[in-house]
């Protein structure tokens, strides 16, 4: 172990904060198992044994784009075979069947397209049926990057869309859109959407509004290490001076049939990388209370093995997404209660189902059946 490893190591274990140069010299160091140690500690100082799930159901709006990232293998054009819109009946028909089939349910998780012929007054219907339909259940709803596409189109400010998609009944956003907050690496993977400055002013608005975020780094495609950290520190910054940020995400880039992965080099990293940027993610990141595995992109095995190092979020059920899958993950679309609870226990920690806020509505510690 070299004296950076070294000093990186005592400043965790002495509960002080680690800077750029301390995170790069985790990452290099190879032990991946002393800095799952690491992770896990930090992880049980914050949540003990505790591994949170959510009985949620994923919507997604349309695919229809004007943006054409070479990151996304989601969107397309208008007019194209597998083009698709939800209209708000479309809407009302999936809330009331979730809200049917799913007693349970406390979240719907809604994310869409930058579909350039729909309004402003779209969305707001959105989230005004779903409240309707379904007035006992959170609506996350929205990346930072589509509400700065609804200032574009509506030409009010991010503060004014934030202000009436909450009165209308958003509680919370989602953190993607993020992907690597570098206008380098931005230029290339994602150029016709949000900025890495236009993410952070819609995150911190909404977090002066009182709406809490996530926040997520897609990671393994262009960018370097470097880049890496650096994304972790920014988000650090922004929860010292909000507070907002609920939890961290970091997801996998999956290639699979995306413009970028025809012009550049580019793999789906090993579950060693997984494992490693979701602890050097922990070990960051000493401000962000929960760290959340998003099994549909690490792979259930890889996201119940992430709990040995420092995430305490196993997401939730989902019950259908497109966006990942349309990259060529193989993962199913949606789990069962019974599921995640089953893979929790079988590491020797204890499921708690909560909701969006993290609020433990059962904790199940010792009994056979979920």
């Amino acid at each position: 172990m070299n004296e950076y490893v070294y000093s990186a190591k005592e400043k965790i274990i002495n509960n002080q904060r680690i800077d750029f140069a301390d995170a790069m010299a985790l990452y290099y160091h190879e032990d991946l198992l002393m800095l799952a140690q690491l992770a896990r500690k930090a992880k049980e100082a914050k949540s003990g044994r505790h591994v949170y799930f959510n009985v949620n159901r994923h919507i997604n709006l349309s695919n229809i784009c004007q943006s054409g990232c070479p990151l996304c293998a989601f969107a397309c054009k208008s007019g194209e075979e597998q083009a698709f819109v939800l209209e708000t009946a479309d809407v009302e028909k999936i809330v009331r069947q979730a809200v049917k089939g799913t007693p349970d349910l406390t979240e719907i998780h809604i994310v869409s397209a930058l579909n350039p012929e729909k309004a402003f007054s779209y969305y707001m219907n959105i989230i005004e049926t779903v409240r309707r339909e379904a007035p006992h259940v959170h609506i996350k709803a929205f990346t930072p990057v589509e509400i700065s596409h609804f200032s574009q189109i509506s030409g009010y400010s991010v503060k004014a869309v934030l202000e009436k998609l909450k009165e209308a009944g958003l509680h919370s956003l989602p953190g993607g859109g993020a992907e690597i907050l570098d206008d380098e690496v931005r230029q290339i993977i994602c150029p016709n959407k949000a900025s890495t400055a236009q993410w952070i002013e819609v995150i911190r608005t909404a977090h002066k509004l009182n709406i809490p975020t996530n926040a997520t780094m897609l990671y393994g495609h262009i960018e370097t290490v470097a880049q890496r950290i650096r994304h972790l520190l920014t988000i650090r910054d922004i929860q010292d001076e909000t507070g907002g940020f609920q939890g961290f995400v970091a997801f996998p880039f999956h290639p699979g049939n995306t413009d970028l992965a025809a012009t550049h080099t580019v793999n789906r990293v090993s579950a060693w990388e997984d494992l490693k940027m979701i602890a050097i993610a922990r070990l960051i990141l000493d401000n962000v209370e929960h760290i959340k595995a998003f099994w549909m992109m690490l792979t259930l095995p890889v996201a119940q093995l992430s709990l040995a190092f420092g995430v305490d979020d196993f997401d939730g059920t989902v019950v259908e997404e497109k966006i990942i899958h349309a990259a060529g993950a193989k993962t199913k679309s949606g789990i069962t209660k019974k599921e995640l609870i089953a893979l929790i226990r079988e590491t020797g920690l204890i499921p708690v189902e909560r909701d969006t806020f993290y609020h433990h509505l059962k904790v199940y510690d010792g009994e056979k059946q979920g």
